[in-house]
């Protein structure tokens, strides 16, 4: 008998978060295409395919294995007023184990940037992580430069770490970031509710 794995769901006051499914492919092509230039300058360098139904599809592809196989648990945004795709959340290289951590990463369309939906998001899959999958440390790395990123994972309860040199391939570049961490046994800092 085959027995079908339940979604993942993870509900915050706005939104679900929710594994992506090709049924999305409008909106999230569409969103992403409007955002260009906005998102582009903190992203690794968009593959000539970014945008096409195959490269989507292989991307929900990708999403279903990892959520199975426990390496990751990416996640759209959907903001439950309109169901309207807002951005992504992704939870990945996950590691158990002695390490019980795991690596953030995100965007917000630029329609939906700077009104909360990603600091909502992000305390949602921060709870999720430490009391549903049990990890007790999640780190996130971003550009120097990127001050609402930075503020977003302080004002979350993330710690400034250190810098890593040519972190990341960002736009075409190695690109040295700035390391944060939250810890499941340090919630100092921590905001209301998260």
């Amino acid at each position: 008998m085959f027995l079908q794995r339940r979604k993942l769901r993870i509900e915050t006051e706005r939104l679900t978060l929710r594994e992506p499914q090709l049924s999305d492919f409008r909106a999230w092509s569409s969103l992403r295409a409007q955002s260009a230039e906005f998102l582009t300058p903190w992203e690794p360098q968009w593959a000539r395919d970014h945008l096409s139904r195959k490269g989507f599809s292989n991307r929900v592809w990708w999403a279903q294995r990892a959520i199975a196989d426990g390496s990751a648990i990416p996640l759209f945004l959907i903001r439950r007023s309109d169901e309207e795709l807002v951005g992504a959340i992704t939870l990945d290289n996950i590691r158990r184990g002695p390490a019980l951590a795991g690596t953030l990463g995100y965007w917000v369309g630029q329609p939906h940037a700077r009104q909360g939906f990603m600091h909502e998001a992000l305390q949602g899959v921060v709870h999720y992580a430490f009391e549903r999958l049990d990890l007790s440390r999640l780190e996130a790395a971003c550009l120097p430069e990127n001050q609402p990123s930075r503020r977003l994972l302080e004002t979350c309860g993330f710690k400034y770490e250190g810098v890593a040199q040519s972190y990341l391939q960002i736009n075409g570049r190695w690109r040295t970031h700035v390391l944060y961490a939250a810890l499941r046994s340090d919630r100092r800092g921590r905001v209301q509710g998260g």
